[in-house]
C-alpha cells in the first residue's frame, strides 16, 4: 500500500493539486485571499494544459510516445536532488548577498516591474552563458534535446542546472536590492511563463499570442530559441520580457519561411537517456582530453561550443556568420531575411 501512496502523494505533486485539495478537505477557502493560495491554485495549470496536449496529439493520431518519454524520465530523476539544489542555492545567495544590496524594495507594482527587469537581466546572463560557454553549454543542453516541441521538454533539464541558474538569477536580484518576498513572487511568474512558453503545436499552432508578439517573449519565440536552423541559433534569451534580447542584439522573430527544426546541431540518440543526459559532458572531456597542451584544454572548458584549437570552428556565430554570408548571394533570399529581422 505504501508504493500507491507514494505513486499518488507523486501524481498529486506534479498535478499541482497539493493546495487545493486542502482547501477542500478543510473547507477553508479564505486562503484563495493569500498570495500563497492564489500561487497554489495556479499550479495545476500547466500540468493539465500538458495532458490536454497529449491528449490533442492522440485524438488527432500525431501522439509519439518518443517525444514525451525522455522528458519525463529526466524529470523523475531530477525530482528530489534537482529541487534541493536550487532551493539550497536561492537559501544560499539570499543569506550571504542581501546584506551588500544597493538598497531595499518593497511589495509594490512599481517595484515589481523594477524587479521583474532586473531578474530577466539575471535570467539572460545564466541564459546565454549557458549557450556560450561550454562547460555551462553541458548543464543547458539536455533541454534543448528534444527534436519536438511540447509542455513536457519544460521538464527536461540537467539535475545541475537549476542550481547554476538561480545562484546567477538570485545573486543579481538580491545585489540590485529585490527583496526575497518580490523575488519569490518573480520566481513563480518567471516558472509559470517559463513552463507555458514551450507549449507544443497540438495546443497553439501558431504560437504567436496575436499583438502580445510585438511586446512580450511568446512560445513562437521560444520555438526559435529551440531550434537549430543556422537563423535562429543563440537568439531569445529572456524568458518574458524582450527587453534584453533587444538591447543585446539577440532578438529573433519565427520566420514563416524558416520553419524550425528543434534539437542540437550534433547527432542524438535520443532513446539514450545517457547520450541525452550525460552526452555533452562526455564530448567535452573527449575534446579536452585529445587537446594539445594546457591553455587549449581549458579553453575548450570555457570558449563557446564548437570550437576547435586547430581553428576550423563550428561555434554558432560561425555558423549563423556562413548562413547569412550564402544569403546574400541569393538577392530574394536576403531581401526576405532582411524583411523578417527589421
Amino acid at each position: 500500500m505504501s508504493l500507491f501512496h507514494t505513486l499518488y502523494d507523486e501524481l498529486i505533486g506534479f498535478l499541482g493539486l497539493n493546495a487545493l485539495l486542502d482547501m477542500y478537505h478543510t473547507g477553508n477557502y479564505q486562503s484563495l485571499l493569500t498570495l500563497n493560495g492564489i500561487l497554489g491554485a495556479v499550479s495545476p495549470v500547466l500540468p493539465f494544459l500538458l495532458l490536454i496536449e497529449i491528449t490533442r496529439a492522440i485524438v488527432y493520431k500525431r501522439f509519439k510516445i518518443e517525444d514525451y518519454r525522455m522528458p519525463f524520465l529526466i524529470f523523475i530523476i531530477n525530482r528530489v536532488i534537482g529541487r534541493f539544489l536550487s532551493i539550497a542555492a536561492i537559501a544560499f545567495c539570499i543569506g550571504v548577498f542581501e546584506k551588500y544590496a544597493i538598497f531595499k524594495t518593497t511589495f509594490t507594482w512599481y517595484w515589481l516591474i523594477y524587479g521583474y527587469i532586473i531578474w530577466e537581466f539575471g535570467h539572460f546572463l545564466y541564459h546565454y552563458w549557458g549557450h556560450r560557454v561550454r562547460l555551462f553549454w553541458c548543464l543547458h543542453a539536455t533541454h534543448h534535446m528534444p527534436q519536438t516541441m511540447n509542455l513536457s521538454v519544460s521538464y527536461a533539464h540537467f539535475f545541475l542546472e537549476g542550481a547554476y541558474a538561480d545562484i546567477i538569477r538570485t545573486t543579481v536580484c538580491i545585489l540590485m536590492g529585490v527583496n526575497p518576498p518580490l523575488l519569490f513572487f518573480i520566481m513563480f511568474i518567471d516558472g509559470f511563463w517559463g513552463g507555458f512558453i514551450h507549449v507544443g503545436e497540438n495546443v497553439l499552432k501558431n504560437g504567436r499570442l496575436g499583438f502580445l508578439n510585438k511586446w512580450i517573449l511568446t512560445p513562437s519565440h521560444h520555438r526559435v530559441h529551440h531550434a537549430k536552423n543556422p537563423l535562429y541559433m543563440d537568439t531569445n534569451f529572456c524568458n518574458l520580457l524582450n527587453i534584453w534580447d533587444r538591447v543585446f542584439g539577440t532578438y529573433q522573430h519565427e520566420d514563416p519561411k524558416e520553419p524550425v527544426q528543434y534539437g542540437v546541431t550534433r547527432n542524438v540518440n535520443n532513446r539514450n537517456f545517457f547520450d541525452v543526459y550525460f552526452g555533452e559532458f562526455y564530448y567535452l572531456a573527449l575534446d579536452v582530453w585529445k587537446a594539445p597542451g594546457i591553455l587549449n584544454k581549458v579553453r575548450y572548458i570555457f570558449m563557446p561550443p564548437g570550437w576547435s584549437h586547430t581553428g576550423d570552428h563550428k561555434t554558432a556565430v560561425t555558423v549563423k556568420r556562413a548562413y547569412l554570408e550564402s544569403l546574400k548571394q541569393t538577392p530574394s533570399t536576403t531581401t526576405q531575411y532582411e524583411a523578417t529581422t527589421s
